[in-house]
């Protein structure tokens, strides 16, 4: 059935304990809206949801006119699927993992290796780098999003020396006076900012611990006295430490911007860029890897020195890590968020209610369309039927094809879509 390429698709749910529980989940609600018989369990975390062709959350075609099978299965069967440009670029695979991520307790301190490191740290040590690929990412708000995003200026930097002073004991006196004397030059602040950042990370368990329950004391007592705790970074400290007490990844707030991206931002995580998400729900568009370097905040394997090695030092307002999407010049209707990557790009769809009739435009390459609101029923001379798309419906479209759009909701859709523009 090779002329069948249009198709909606059941995806893999991940049920990672940092998720959100149950309908308080973006993910959760989105797949009931898929599929109204599925059953949502009240007291589970649905962390992600993972709409691609990814081994370990291969998505199921959901059509029963067509033989069972998974999405990766029928683009190994049918690679002319990808488009010919995808196709030879990528050696016959989707590039990209298409996601939504419901964040209820923070993920770890982490970057993500370039190719070369990739393919050096999969040659070394392969139970904990699974491929040899890079693994660009980009996080587009869906609610109000939290999270942590490159190195703050160094002057903000320098407050937090001055005014947490169990920061600075962990710093070192010697490195937090060169910061300071080095603060006007980039390329010295960056140098320095390692040394500090590598020292931190590196500091004896019992000093940080015990610097840490000082830290957490204090704030505590500043804050039941009705004390502004906000230049200690108070609020976002004592939530990381309930979430993970004793560890050295709550200190990197002092570090690290602190993101607060509402629906429709997003932020652009290329390699060895220092990030972590903290709490909202996101759509989240990476190339397909595995390869994470994490330092902290997480009971999972920590590679400490090679974070601190290969993380971009480069300091940076918070306002600079927003990535900017442009209009589609084609159509009013599409915003780009287009990264400096060939993996993939990000499109939101957003049909006025007015607007009944809307054709999703042909791409050379493979896409995925997820419906966010609306209903609609689609149809495609490359469908074997007319499809009903409602929240949470997830559609693969092949290169080359377009979808009309008979626009039933009286509030409009609005979609987001992942593809490769090569």
């Amino acid at each position: 059935m090779e002329e069948v390429r249009v198709f909606p698709l059941t995806c893999a749910v991940q049920h990672y304990a940092w998720g959100k529980v149950g309908l308080d989940s973006e993910v959760a609600q989105l797949v009931v809206g898929g599929d109204p018989v599925a059953v949502v369990e009240d007291d589970r975390p649905y962390a992600e949801l993972w709409m691609g062709a990814h081994p370990k959350g291969d998505a199921q075609i959901k059509d029963n006119r067509i033989a069972q099978t998974t999405l990766g299965q029928w683009i190994a069967h049918f690679p002319a699927c990808l488009g010919s440009k995808v196709k030879d670029t990528f050696q016959g695979q989707l590039p990209f993992l298409f996601k939504v991520l419901s964040v209820n307790t923070a993920l770890s301190i982490q970057a993500h290796p370039d190719r070369e490191l990739a393919a050096r740290l999969h040659a070394q040590f392969p139970e904990h780098y699974p491929d040899n690929n890079h693994k660009p990412e980009m996080a587009i708000a869906l609610t109000r999003f939290q999270g942590l995003c490159g190195f703050r200026p160094v002057e903000e930097i320098l407050g937090f020396l001055k005014s947490v002073p169990e920061f600075q004991a962990l710093v070192g006196n010697d490195a937090a006076a060169e910061l300071r004397c080095g603060a006007g030059d980039d390329v010295h602040a960056g140098r320095v900012l390692k040394k500090c950042f590598t020292r931190m990370m590196n500091c004896e368990k019992k000093v940080f611990v015990d610097r840490l329950n000082m830290l957490v004391k204090r704030i505590t007592e500043e804050g039941a006295a009705g004390t502004d705790t906000s230049s200690s970074n108070g609020d976002l400290l004592l939530r990381l430490h309930s979430q993970y007490p004793g560890d050295i990844g709550c200190f990197s707030i002092y570090f690290l911007n602190h993101m607060v991206l509402d629906p429709g931002q997003a932020m652009f995580l290329g390699a060895n860029e220092p990030h972590a998400y903290l709490q909202g729900d996101c759509i989240e568009c990476m190339a397909c890897s595995d390869n994470t370097v994490r330092a902290g905040l997480t009971p999972k394997y920590i590679d400490v020195n090679t974070l601190c090695e290969m993380l971009n030092y480069s300091p940076a307002p918070a306002s600079a890590k927003i990535f900017p999407c442009v209009q589609d010049a084609s159509d009013p209707f599409v915003s780009l968020y287009d990264p400096p990557v060939p993996d993939f790009t990000v499109m939101r769809i957003q049909v006025p209610a007015l607007v009944k009739q809307y054709t999703v435009a042909p791409v050379d390459s493979a896409s995925i369309l997820l419906v966010i609101e609306g209903d609609a029923t689609a149809t495609s001379a490359a469908a074997l039927s007319d499809v009903t798309l409602r929240r949470g419906t997830v559609l693969f479209v092949s290169a080359n094809e377009s979808v009309s759009l008979h626009v039933a909701s009286k509030s409009g859709m609005n979609m987001f879509r992942a593809c490769c523009l090569l």
